[in-house]
C-alpha cells in the first residue's frame, strides 16, 4: 500500500531503517479508541459543512464502527505498511467503503494526532484521579479508625514530637488533595481541541471547528494553528503531576518501609502484600513501597525526556514530538498500578498502636510543650529552650529521669510535670487529640466536594 504522501516521491520510497525508527503503530495503537472518535466527529463535521454528502458520512461512520469492532474483538489485520494508528484506521476504512478516501479531508495527521493525544490525557487524568480518591479514602478509612492512638511526628527521622495517628494519616490524604486539583488543572489545559490546525495553517475548506469540538467535549477551540500542532505542554504538565503524585506516593512507601521494620514495627504487612526471601525463612518484604519508591523515579524520567525533547524545536510540528506517547503512556500505566496496590497494602496492614505509643509518650518528646509552658509564664522563648535543653541533657547524660527533674525543677514543679505526654497543642491544624475529629470531617468535606 502506498504511503500516505506517496504522490511526492518517486519511486520505492520503502526504507526499512527509517521505518523501524519512525513508526509508532506498536505502542500509538492503544489510541485507537479516541482516533476513531476524533474522526466520527470530523466526518460528521465535513458533511454538516457540505464538503461531503450524508450518504458518504453514513458509509464513513459504518466503517468506522466496524473498525472499532474488529480491533476490540481482536480481529483486525494490520498491514506492514501501517505506520501508526491513523494509518491503520483510515486504511481499512477506505477499504470497507470508497467514501473512505475522502476521511482526511481538512485535517492533517499532525492535528488529528493532537486531538487524539488530548482525549487520551483527559479521560487517563479522569481515571488516575479516582484513583487518588480511592487512595484518599483510605487514608481517611486509616484516620477513623485509629481512635486515640498516637505515634511520634518525625524531623531529620529523629523523634520530634507525639500526634494522633490520624493526623499522620492525614498528612499524607491533604497530599493527595493537592495532587486532585493539580490533575484537575492540568485537565482544564488539555481539553482544548486542536482540530482544524490542519498541518500548521489550517485549511481553505469551510470546516466548523466549534462543532468538532463540541461532539467531542473540548471545553475550547486552539487559537492558533502553528501552536496548536505543536503545543504538547498539556502532556508535560501531566507527566509533572504524574510525578509529583508519585513522590507523595514514594513518601508513603518510604514510611510503609521504616514502619514495617523490626526496628520501628509499628505495623505489620499482610501476607497477601509482601513478599518473602529467596534464601532467609524469616523474612518479610515490604515490597509493593519499595516498587512504589522505585517507580517513581520512571515518573520523573519520563518527565524530563520529554522536557529535553522539547527543549529544542522549533515552531509547528516535528517527529520529535512523537516521544510524547511511550512517555504519557508508561506513567499513565505506572501510577495506575501502583496506586491501588499501595492503597492494598495500607487498607491490610495491623497497626501496632502500642508499639506507636510507647515511643510517642517518650517524656523528652514534650520538651517543646514544656517550652512552651513557661513562655505562658512570660519567660522569653529562647531562655525557655535553653532551660528545658539543660534538663534533656542531665536527663541523656544519666543524671535522673526527665520527669523527676521536671518536677524538682526550681523553674518547673509537678505542675509542669503533669503535662508531659499530654498532648495539649490546639493551634490550627495541629496533630493533638482534640483537633483530629474536626480535621476528619473537614477532609471528608473536601473529598466529597468533586
Amino acid at each position: 500500500m502506498p504511503t500516505l504522501w506517496s504522490g511526492r516521491f518517486g519511486g520505492d520510497e520503502s526504507n526499512d531503517l527509517l521505518r523501524a525508527l519512525g513508526d509508532s503503530l506498536e505502542y500509538d495503537r492503544r489510541l485507537y479508541v479516541e482516533d476513531i472518535a476524533g474522526s466520527r466527529a470530523h466526518v460528521r463535521m465535513l458533511a454538516g459543512s457540505d464538503l461531503i454528502t450524508t450518504e458518504e458520512m453514513a458509509a464513513i461512520l459504518q466503517a468506522l464502527d466496524r473498525v472499532e469492532s474488529e480491533i476490540e474483538a481482536g480481529t483486525f489485520e494490520f498491514d506492514s505498511n501501517d505506520e501508526d494508528i491513523h494509518t491503520a484506521v483510515e486504511r481499512r476504512v477506505t477499504e470497507l467503503t470508497p467514501a473512505g478516501a475522502k476521511i482526511h479531508t481538512g485535517r492533517s495527521r499532525n492535528d488529528q494526532v493532537a486531538v487524539d493525544m488530548r482525549l487520551f490525557t483527559r479521560s487517563a487524568i479522569d481515571r488516575i484521579t479516582d484513583l487518588v480518591h480511592r487512595l484518599q479514602g483510605a487514608m481517611l478509612w486509616a484516620a477513623e479508625r485509629s481512635d486515640s492512638a498516637v505515634v511520634p511526628a518525625y524531623t531529620h527521622l529523629q523523634r520530634a514530637q507525639p500526634v494522633t495517628l490520624g493526623h499522620y494519616f492525614l498528612s499524607h490524604g491533604w497530599a493527595l488533595q493537592r495532587d486532585v486539583e493539580r490533575l484537575a488543572d492540568a485537565r482544564h489545559r488539555a481539553n482544548v481541541s486542536p482540530l482544524g490546525a490542519g498541518a500548521i495553517a489550517g485549511t481553505s475548506l469551510p470546516i466548523d471547528v466549534e462543532a468538532t469540538a463540541a461532539e467531542l467535549g473540548f471545553d475550547s477551540v486552539f487559537e492558533n494553528s502553528i501552536d496548536a500542532v505543536g503545543d504538547r505542554d498539556f502532556v508535560a504538565e501531566s507527566l509533572f503531576c504524574l510525578a509529583l503524585l508519585g513522590v507523595h506516593l514514594s513518601r508513603i512507601g518510604e514510611d510503609i518501609v521504616l514502619w514495617s521494620s523490626s526496628e520501628f514495627g509499628y505495623l505489620t504487612l499482610d501476607d497477601r502484600f509482601s513478599t518473602g526471601s529467596s534464601m532467609m525463612p524469616q523474612k518479610k518484604n515490604p515490597d509493593v513501597a519499595e516498587l512504589v519508591r522505585g517507580k517513581t523515579g520512571r515518573l520523573i524520567g519520563n518527565l524530563t525526556g520529554l522536557l529535553v525533547a522539547l527543549k529544542g524545536l522549533p515552531s509547528g510540528y516535528n517527529k520529535d514530538l512523537q516521544e510524547d506517547k511511550e512517555a504519557l503512556f508508561d506513567s499513565v500505566d505506572t501510577i495506575s498500578r501502583i496506586i491501588p496496590a499501595l492503597a492494598g497494602t495500607i487498607d491490610t496492614a495491623t497497626l501496632n498502636v502500642d508499639r506507636m505509643r510507647d515511643a510517642a509518650l517518650d517524656p523528652l518528646l514534650s520538651a517543646t510543650d514544656l517550652a512552651e509552658w513557661l513562655v505562658k509564664k512570660g519567660v522569653p522563648f529562647r531562655d525557655a529552650h535553653g532551660i528545658v535543653g539543660a534538663l534533656v541533657q542531665q536527663s541523656v547524660s544519666g543524671d535522673g529521669d526527665f520527669v523527676d527533674l521536671v518536677r524538682s525543677s526550681p523553674y518547673f514543679g509537678a505542675d509542669a510535670a503533669n503535662i508531659i505526654g499530654s498532648m495539649l497543642r490546639d493551634s490550627h491544624g495541629s496533630g493533638s487529640p482534640v483537633n483530629l475529629d474536626t480535621q476528619i470531617e473537614r477532609f471528608r468535606r473536601t473529598i466529597g466536594e468533586r
